[in-house]
C-alpha cells in the first residue's frame, strides 16, 4: 500500500467524533483514534483534527504538516489553536457538518492531485519510510520494557528499506526521512539506508545487503535503556552521562543475545560499531584485524549520518564536510571501505570534495 485511502478522524471527543466518522464513510474509509494514540502506521490521505486542548491540537497539525498529510482543525478558538496554512484549514467546533465535510473532502482531493504528480516510487518510499518509522519505534519501545523483539517485523522493515532505497535512492530517503523529529528512530533508519547504498554498492549479493540493512537498523537499540534526559541533552555531556551513554552497545548486544533469534554477526555490530581500528574505540578496544568488515561497514554508515543530522546543539555538516572529517580520521577507519563509501553516496558529496 503506497498511500492509506483514508481519512483519520484525531479526537479526545469521541460521540461528535463518532457522528463525524460516520458522515464521512458515506462517502470513503474512515479510521478515529483518540488524541492521545499514535499516528497509524499507514498514511491516512486527509484527517480532521478535533481536539479540545489547544496545544495538543496544535501539535497534532504540526506532526500532520510535516508528514505532508493535509489536515482540518476543528477549534473552540481557531486563531489560538493552529493558524491556517498550505494543507491545513481550520474551522470552527461548532461549524456545521455540511461544511467541515465539504472543506474536508476538498482537501481529500488536492492531496490525490499531488499524489498523482509524484513518481510511484516515491510515493511508495514515503510509505514505506512511515511504516518503518513506527516500526522502530515499536522495537526501542519494547526494548525499553524489557519485551521480545519481534525479528520477523526487523526482517520484513529491512526488505522494504532496501528495495525503497534500490527505487529511490539515497538523497530521497534522507529528504523523506527529514520530516520526522524523532533522532533517535530518524537516525536508525538514516543508518540502514546509508548501509543498504553501500551494500548494493558493493555487489554484495541479496542475503548480505539483507544482514548489512538489519544490522544497520538495530545498531543504537541499545539507547533504548538511556534516560532520554541524556540521550536528548542539547548541550554537552558531563564525564557521568558520557560514561553512561557509552554503556549502550553492550546493553543492545545483551538485550538481542538474551532473546535470541539474531546472529553472531549482528550481534557483533550491536556491539562494535564504536570499535576503531587503532583501539581507540569502545566499549572493548578491538583494533585492526578483530573488527569484522560487517562492522566496519555499520560503523562508517553511523559516523556519516550522526555528522550530517541535525543536533539540538548544532547545525548538520554538508556531506563533503563530513566526508572531509571521516577522511582524517586516519587509522581509525578503514580506508578502502571509506573510498568505497564515498562512491556509493557521490551523488550527495559536493564536486570539491575529494574522493
Amino acid at each position: 500500500m503506497t498511500q492509506d485511502s483514508a481519512v483519520l478522524v484525531v479526537s479526545d471527543r469521541s460521540d461528535r467524533a463518532n457522528l463525524l466518522a460516520r458522515s464521512v464513510a458515506t462517502v470513503m474509509a474512515c479510521r478515529q483514534i483518540d488524541a492521545a494514540a499514535p499516528l497509524p502506521a499507514d498514511l491516512p490521505l486527509a484527517a480532521v483534527v478535533d481536539v479540545a486542548h489547544e496545544a495538543t491540537a496544535s501539535a497534532w497539525v504540526a506532526r500532520l504538516q510535516k508528514l505532508r498529510i493535509p489536515s482540518l482543525c476543528l477549534a473552540g478558538r481557531p486563531a489560538a489553536a493552529v493558524a491556517p496554512s498550505a494543507g491545513v484549514r481550520v474551522l470552527p467546533a461548532n461549524a456545521p457538518r455540511p461544511a467541515i465535510l465539504t472543506a474536508l473532502f476538498g482537501l481529500v482531493d488536492a492531496q490525490q492531485a499531488r499524489l498523482a504528480r509524484l513518481p510511484a516510487g516515491r510515493r511508495e518510499a514515503e510509505a514505506v519510510v512511515h511504516r518503518a518509522n513506527a516500526m522502530v519505534s515499536d522495537l526501542f519501545l519494547a526494548a525499553q520494557a524489557g519485551a521480545d523483539l519481534s525479528a520477523a517485523e526487523v526482517d520484513a522493515g529491512t526488505e522494504e528499506i532496501l528495495d525503497a532505497v534500490s527505487e529511490t535512492g539515497i538523497r530521497t530517503w534522507l529528504e523523506i526521512l527529514e520530516r520526522y523529529d524523532q533522532q533517535l528512530y530518524q537516525h536508525s533508519l538514516s543508518v540502514a539506508g546509508y548501509a543498504a547504498v553501500l551494500g548494493a554498492s558493493l555487489t554484495l549479493g541479496r542475503a548480505d545487503r539483507i544482514r548489512l540493512a538489519r544490522s544497520a537498523l538495530l545498531h543504537d537499540v541499545g539507547k533504548a535503556r538511556i534516560p532520554l534526559s541524556i540521550l536528548n541533552k542539547p548541550g554537552r555531556l558531563t564525564a557521568q552521562e558520557e560514561a553512561v551513554i557509552r554503556t549502550h552497545p553492550v546493553v543492545g548486544a545483551d538485550l538481542l543475545e538474551r532473546q535470541g533469534g539474531f546472529d553472531a554477526r549482528m550481534l557483533g555490530v550491536v556491539r562494535s560499531h564504536h570499535e576503531m581500528l587503532d583501539g581507540s574505540g569502545y566499549p572493548d578496544g578491538l583494533a585492526g584485524a578483530a573488527i569484522p568488515d560487517l562492522v566496519r561497514l555499520v560503523t562508517i554508515c553511523d559516523i556519516h549520518s550522526a555528522l550530517t543530522e541535525r543536533r539540538s546543539y548544532r547545525d548538520p555538516l554538508s556531506h563533503a564536510e563530513a566526508h572531509a572529517m571521516m577522511r582524517d580520521m586516519a587509522g581509525k577507519l578503514d580506508p578502502d571501505l571509506l573510498r568505497a563509501f564515498r562512491a556509493a553516496v557521490s551523488g550527495l558529496v559536493a564536486d570539491g570534495a575529494p574522493a
